[in-house]
């Protein structure tokens, strides 16, 4: 299965879509690799209330409320400033050959940038808070960080999308209740997401990474996201699942892989360089 999976991945059949959990394989961790982590950070810094010290978004939306939305993107940049090194799977998927190229990124660091580097054809689409662009949904970056057009970006080898933003070039963090109450009023009807992915999902299959399907916001940004593209997906979930996910990979038509997420990495990349 891995091998197939990886033929798909080169001949541009299958999108990566990459979770916090991607950076389980980061030794020593610069930044937060999860929501919990990151919620706990948040809550380290600004006291709020502690029957939602464990819920990202609603930390997240008490401090917008009482110490303003600076004071929370502050947070988050010095969160994530620190660069993270680039891991065999990132520099992987930044070598896939077949393009156009579409890598969807879950999560604010700058790891699958640093990993682009080498590369001058491709850039990246980052989802913008309403509460700082309003009536704006995604900024367009070129590699060298200035911002672009969606047309020029139909023209990439290979387009980033970051659906919740990044730490670079600029600051872009989609992390509060109001954030998301945003988006979710219109991903429905798809306009928050870029045309871009659009046409490069058609007819392809996805292959999630690091992700869980554990809440209605993760399982409905990746339902979005997937929208009018191939029926068959997999995705790398080693343990004990939630019936919520359980029943999300049925709806999705997901077929799960029950290994452990660094074994399926060293299957994928390492036996790739072996060959």
């Amino acid at each position: 299965m891995i091998g197939r999976i990886r033929e798909g991945l080169e001949a541009g059949e299958i999108i990566p879509y990459l979770g916090p959990g991607v950076l389980d394989l980061v030794p020593s961790c610069p930044v937060p690799g999860s929501p919990e982590a990151l919620a706990e950070l948040l809550t380290g810094k600004v006291s709020v209330p502690h029957k939602i010290r464990k819920n990202l978004t609603a930390a997240a939306q008490f401090i917008e409320n009482f110490k303003h939305r600076k004071t929370l993107t502050g947070i988050l940049s010095e969160a994530f400033r620190p660069n993270v090194q680039p891991t065999p799977l990132h520099r992987y998927l930044a070598d896939l050959p077949k393009e156009p190229v579409l890598i969807v990124d879950v999560w604010y660091d700058n790891a699958m940038q640093w990993a682009l580097e080498s590369k001058t054809d491709w850039g990246q689409v980052q989802g913008v808070s309403q509460s700082e662009h309003f009536g704006t949904w995604v900024h367009y970056y070129r590699p060298e960080g200035p911002q672009a057009d969606d047309f020029e970006a139909e023209t990439w080898g290979t387009v980033l999308y970051k659906p919740l933003g990044s730490i670079s070039p600029e600051q872009n963090f989609l992390v509060s209740d109001t954030d998301f109450v945003e988006v979710l009023t219109e991903i429905d009807i798809q306009t928050p997401i870029p045309e871009v992915v659009k046409q490069l999902r058609a007819g392809r299959s996805f292959l999630f990474l690091g992700c869980r399907f554990r809440n209605q916001l993760e399982r409905t940004f990746a339902r979005q996201i997937m929208k009018r593209s191939s029926s068959r997906h997999w995705a790398v979930l080693p343990g004990e699942l939630t019936r919520n996910e359980e029943k999300f990979l049925r709806e999705q038509n997901i077929e799960r892989l029950d290994i452990p997420f660094a074994e399926f990495v060293d299957g994928l990349v390492c036996e790739k360089l072996a060959a």
